[in-house]
């Protein structure tokens, strides 16, 4: 009996190292094939948001070497105009994310074409109403308490600065329309193209023809549209699942995807607001140009390394989006750890380069040595808000796939305007630790944020959220399928 006993444990220790075997195997598939998911939307997406996001800081670099109150005044109209006005609409552009994402997942290829219509509306109209903050850039910059010459300069360079808005409305619906179709190998081309061609205009304009900021402008200008133009002609040639041409349809329907937009809009500009205001702050400061220079340029390579961090926002929103539309909150739950992970990871490498970097980097955008000192003397503060960085919008993307828009803008408020700017004017102002203390009352805001949301995205019903997702996605699609046929009836009734 002894020696049968042993034989059964043997056999059922054998089992359990086979089963244990069997599990690590199957995870090992599981990080392997996610990975594979992710990085396809990932990767391009960060070269793609690193190669336009560098069209503009490489302009900020030919801009600085014109001068110093060229470069404030570029810097005031990029962190603070630019950035007011396409916080608003890279958000209501995320809204085309959540929809084409789950309309992808759940196979209905025809709603993706009619979404990016009904998100061009939208946007266009929203553009349109922001324009006066473009004309008349100078006299509210003044009214901020900026420096006259640096507001007027700025108010120059505003005004190049609207066919820009136009550009990234057509660059970022595009973008999201075949990100969710994991088809934006295509944008990284265009990307790298438009950076070649940058680079190349930016020296014959500016240094070789001395046009100074007009050849900077007209350069970044032209940077902007041309991939636009090859996403179009993509969309329209490639695409035959998703495209079926221009329809009136885009025209119906607009509220529940103006709702979406709206609410994505105030999630998304206001945590691009929240750097906006870092800038304001330093305008009624002593040495006014050496700090917003200095602060412009940290922000600069912050915003440079976020890159890395939206690829996997973009990741993150269209991998849950498109496993709420196939219904699958096992997918959706394990995608986000993954991308979360990776992310992270990546971001605590940058975090060890640019700690040991210091001012160094600065000598890229300027010669002046007050602007480097101030550069170095920021170096940690800037390392520690590419660490937070890292997590913060990836688990917004996960907000973007699962249509939570409006809750996260309601953590934004919370984390950013009630904590993290009272927090920062305190030290800064009120205690003197200036530019220092502002930027680590932020820091404090954003981190207070990243704990919120890694505890909402935590404590959610995910299988619930699928079933939401599914009810929606059926409603529309049913809505879609009810006015084709009420379209064909009205063409048999004409021909009769």
């Amino acid at each position: 009996m002894a020696g049968k006993d042993e034989l059964r444990e043997s056999f059922l220790q054998k089992k359990s190292d086979s089963e244990i075997i069997k599990n690590e195997e199957s995870l090992c598939r599981r990080v392997w094939e996610e990975s594979k998911k992710i990085w396809i939307i990932a990767g391009p997406a960060i070269f793609t948001r690193f190669s336009s996001f560098g069209i503009t800081v490489v302009t900020q670099a030919f801009v600085g070497h014109i001068g110093s109150t060229e470069l404030a005044g570029y810097a005031l109209v990029m962190t603070v105009l630019n950035r007011f006005a396409t916080g608003i609409l890279i958000g209501m552009a995320s809204a085309l994310e959540t929809l084409c994402g789950q309309a992808y997942g759940a196979k209905q290829y025809h709603m993706l074409g009619v979404y990016l219509q009904r998100s061009w509306i939208v946007l266009f109209l929203t553009l349109i109403l922001l324009l006066p903050l473009f004309i008349f850039t100078t006299p509210i910059l003044e009214a901020l308490g900026q420096e006259k010459s640096i507001a007027e300069m700025a108010g120059k360079i505003s005004l190049w600065s609207i066919g820009s808005g136009f550009a990234m409305i057509v660059s970022f619906s595009c973008q999201t329309f075949l990100q969710a179709q994991s088809k934006n190998v295509i944008i990284a081309y265009l990307a790298a193209f438009s950076m070649a061609v940058h680079l190349l205009l930016s020296w014959l304009l500016t240094i070789k023809l001395e046009l100074g900021l007009t050849g900077a402008m007209l350069s970044l200008l032209l940077a902007l549209w041309l991939p636009n133009v090859g996403q179009l002609i993509f969309i329209m040639t490639k695409c035959p699942d998703t495209w079926k041409g221009f329809s009136f349809l885009a025209f119906k329907d607009l509220w529940p995807c103006i709702k979406l937009s709206v609410s994505a809009g105030v999630m998304m500009c206001l945590e691009t607001w929240y750097t906006t205001i870092l800038i304001l702050l330093t305008g009624n400061m002593k040495d006014a140009k050496v700090v917003i220079s200095a602060l412009s340029i940290c922000l600069n390579i912050n915003g440079w390394e976020m890159m890395i961090a939206l690829g996997f926002f973009a990741a993150a929103g269209v991998r849950v989006a498109n496993e709420f539309g196939r219904g699958s909150s096992r997918d959706a739950k394990f995608s986000i750890v993954m991308t979360v992970l990776t992310s992270f990871v990546i971001g605590f490498i940058f975090f060890l380069i640019f700690l040991f970097l210091k001012e160094k980097i600065a000598y890229v955008f300027t010669p002046d040595p007050d602007v480097v000192n101030a550069v170095g003397d920021l170096s940690f503060l800037l390392a520690l808000s590419i660490l937070l960085n890292s997590i913060q919008p990836v688990l917004s993307g996960v907000s973007v796939g699962a249509g939570w828009q409006s809750i996260v803008a309601y953590v934004n408020i919370g984390c950013y305007y009630i904590i993290g700017i009272p927090v920062g004017v305190v030290i800064g102002i009120v205690f003197n630790y200036k530019i220092k203390g502002i930027w680590i009352g932020m820091l404090f805001g954003t981190f207070v944020q990243t704990i919120v949301l890694i505890i909402i995205t935590c404590k959610t019903d995910w299988k619930k959220q699928v079933e939401i997702a599914q009810k929606n996605i059926i409603k529309w699609a049913t809505n879609k399928a009810q006015e084709s046929n009420e379209s064909g009836t009205r063409l048999l009734a004409n021909e009769e």
